[in-house]
């Protein structure tokens, strides 16, 4: 089997991939660390977790391998299963509490 070759499509280069990846990550991580909001802080996570993704599809391509690939697929199965229990846990906590404030949950406790 062949592999397609090594030219840039469209003129892009591995570095556009990975600087894309790296400013995913940046905007991500900047949102989890900022923002309070439970929901907002999970879609950062999520957006981390694309940017990885971005990262291993370019390397894999770069270097004709589908490891990279194979990555993402793990990558996209942990981000799914992340949502379904996030979006559970907000549910619960917001029924426990009518805020979806991170700091309203600071100081967890049994009651």
């Amino acid at each position: 089997m062949i592999l397609a070759s090594i030219e840039p499509i469209n003129g892009l280069t591995l570095s556009h991939y990975m600087l894309t990846s790296a400013l995913l990550l940046v905007i991500g991580l900047i949102g989890f660390l900022t923002r309070r909001n439970m929901i907002v802080m999970f879609l950062c996570t999520e957006l981390m977790l694309q940017a990885a993704a971005i990262a291993m599809i370019a390397f894999g391509r770069y270097h004709l391998d589908v490891s990279g690939q194979v990555f993402v697929i793990f990558i996209l199965t942990i981000a799914a299963a992340e949502a379904a229990l996030a979006l559970a846990l907000v549910v619960l906590l917001y029924r426990h509490k009518a805020t979806l404030s991170a700091e309203a949950w600071s100081e967890l406790r049994e009651t």
